[in-house]
C-alpha cells in the first residue's frame, strides 16, 4: 500500500462520523433546506499532522501528487531581518521576497536616504523608529527584533558593515561577492567567529531548485562520471557612472559581479576545489565604461577528479546565463541557470538505440525567499549556514588567482581553503534537506 493510500485511509477513518447522511448533504433522502453543507470528508478538508495541515493525494498514479500547503511560521515567531542598503536588488527582489518567506520577516532598514527609507518602511509595515542611518549601529543594537543584518550595499562597503554588525552582536547575511579582496573576506570571517555570530554569503543559486537538481544528478552517477562543465554568465551594462564600474566599490568588473556565479556554481556542482587556473581578460580600448574594470573574462578550472570547467563572463553581450554538464553517458543543460527566474533543465541520455531528451518539471521557487528562510532556520536551530563566510572567502582567493593567471598568461596553482582539508563541500555547512 502506498503512503498516499495509507494517508487517505487514515484520514477517512479519522473522519468517521463525518461520513453520514448529513455530511453528504442528505437528510431522510432530501437535501437540507439550508443548502449544501460544508464538506467534512478529510480528503477535502485535510487534517493536522505534526503541526501541519495535510491532505491525501487526490490524484491517480498518472499525475504527480500536488505539493503540500505552505506552512509559514506565525509572524510573531519569524526571524527579524534588518536590510542594509535600499538599491535595486533590495527594492526589486529582496524585500518583495519576504512576502514568500515562511520563517523570515523585515523589521528594520538602514539607508543613506531617509525619504526613500521612510517610504519603503511604510510599504512593508516597518516602524519609523526602526530606520537607521549608516552610522547608527548602536541604535540598531538596541533593537531586539533585529536578529540578522542583510548587507546589500556595494562590495567595497561590505567589510566595514559586516564588522559593524558583528560588533553589535547581530548575525549577518552578506551579498556576494563578500568583499573586494580576500584579505577583507578573511577579516570578516574572523570578526564574526570572534563575536559568536553566524556569517552567511547570499549564494542564492545554491538554494534554487533547478540548480540543486543539477548538482544531485551530477553527483549521483546516474549518467556516469562528470568530465567537463561549461558555465557562462553575461549581460550588457551601459551607464559608466554606476558603482559596478568603479573599482573602489566593485573590486573588479564582470568577474566579481556575475562571473562569480560560474565559479561558485562549478565548485558547488562538484563539491571539489580546483587545483589550477588559466585565464584571459579582454577589455575594449577607449570605452569610458571600462576605464577601471574589465569587460570580459574567460577562465579554465582543473579539478582533482580530472574534470575541466570552462567558464566565461562578460558585460558586453546579450544576456545569457547557461550551465552545461557533460558526463560519460549523458548531459545536463540548465538554461537561465544564474537568473532570478526562468530556469529550464534538459537531460540528454541514451535510451536503447536512440538519444532521449527529458525536461524535468520542477516547481519554481523564489531564490531570495529560500535563502532568507535558510538563514532564519540556521538562527532558530543554531546551525551553520550552507554557504558560510568560508565559502565566500574561497571564491575571493580563486578570483584573485584568475586575475593573476590573466596577467601572467601562465597557469596558477590553487587548492582548498587553508584549514578545511580536501573533503567534499569542505567550505560549506550541512547539506540542505530535500524540498527546502
Amino acid at each position: 500500500m502506498t503512503d498516499d493510500l495509507r494517508l487517505s485511509r487514515r484520514l477517512l477513518l479519522a473522519g468517521g462520523a463525518g461520513l453520514t447522511g448529513a455530511a453528504l448533504g442528505l437528510s431522510g433522502g432530501a437535501r437540507a433546506a439550508s443548502g449544501p453543507p460544508a464538506p467534512s470528508v478529510p480528503a477535502d478538508t485535510g487534517a493536522l499532522q505534526d503541526g501541519r495541515i495535510v491532505f491525501p493525494n487526490w490524484r491517480d498514479a498518472g499525475d504527480a501528487p500536488p505539493p503540500p500547503p505552505p506552512a509559514p511560521m506565525p509572524p510573531s515567531e519569524r526571524v527579524g531581518f534588518a536590510v542594509v542598503g535600499l538599491g535595486r536588488l533590495s527594492l526589486e527582489e529582496i524585500l518583495p521576497a519576504f512576502g514568500e518567506a515562511k520563517k523570515a520577516k523585515p523589521v528594520a532598514l538602514m539607508s543613506g536616504s531617509p525619504e526613500k527609507a521612510r517610504l519603503t518602511a511604510a510599504q512593508y509595515g516597518i516602524p519609523e523608529d526602526a530606520i537607521y542611518a549608516y552610522d547608527q549601529w548602536d541604535r540598531l543594537k538596541a533593537n531586539p527584533a533585529v536578529k540578522v543584518v542583510y548587507i546589500v550595499t556595494p562590495n567595497g562597503l561590505h567589510r566595514d558593515q559586516v564588522l559593524a554588525a558583528a560588533a553589535v552582536g547581530k548575525h549577518v547575511l552578506c551579498e556576494k561577492p563578500m568583499a573586494n579582496t580576500s584579505a577583507e573576506a578573511q577579516e570578516m570571517v574572523e570578526a564574526c567567529n570572534k563575536a559568536g555570530v553566524k556569517l552567511m554569503i547570499a549564494y542564492r543559486c545554491q538554494y534554487e531548485p533547478f540548480n540543486r537538481e543539477v548538482v544531485r544528478l551530477a553527483r549521483s552517477g546516474e549518467f556516469g562520471r562528470v568530465k567537463m562543465v561549461e558555465a557562462f554568465n553575461g549581460q550588457t551594462t551601459a551607464l559608466p557612472e554606476q558603482w559596478r564600474l568603479r573599482k573602489a566599490l566593485a573590486g573588479g568588473g564582470a568577474l566579481p559581479d556575475i562571473g562569480i556565479y560560474c565559479l561558485n556554481g562549478v565548485r558547488a556542482l562538484l563539491g571539489e576545489e580546483p587545483v589550477s587556473i588559466q585565464a584571459q581578460i579582454v577589455t575594449p580600448e577607449n570605452d569610458p565604461r571600462f576605464k577601471e574594470v574589465e569587460e570580459s573574462v574567460a577562465f579554465t578550472l582543473r579539478f582533482p577528479s580530472g574534470v575541466i570547467a570552462q567558464c566565461g563572463t562578460s558585460y558586453g553581450v546579450h544576456e545569457s546565463r547557461e550551465l552545461r554538464v557533460h558526463t560519460t553517458t549523458g548531459s545536463l543543460d540548465l538554461h537561465n541557470a544564474f537568473a532570478y527566474r526562468g530556469q529550464r533543465l534538459t537531460v540528454a541520455h541514451r535510451e536503447g538505440s536512440h538519444v532521449q531528451r527529458d525536461e524535468p518539471v520542477l516547481t519554481h521557487k523564489n531564490q531570495f525567499a529560500l535563502e532568507l528562510d535558510h538563514m532564519a532556520e540556521c538562527i532558530l536551530k543554531d546551525r551553520r549556514p550552507r554557504t558560510p563566510g568560508e565559502e565566500g572567502l574561497q571564491d575571493m582567493i580563486l578570483m584573485e588567482a584568475i586575475y593573476a593567471a590573466a596577467r601572467s598568461g601562465q597557469p596558477v596553482t590553487v587548492g582548498p581553503l587553508a584549514g578545511t582539508g580536501h573533503g567534499t563541500d569542505a567550505t560549506r555547512g550541512p547539506a540542505l534537506e530535500d524540498g527546502k
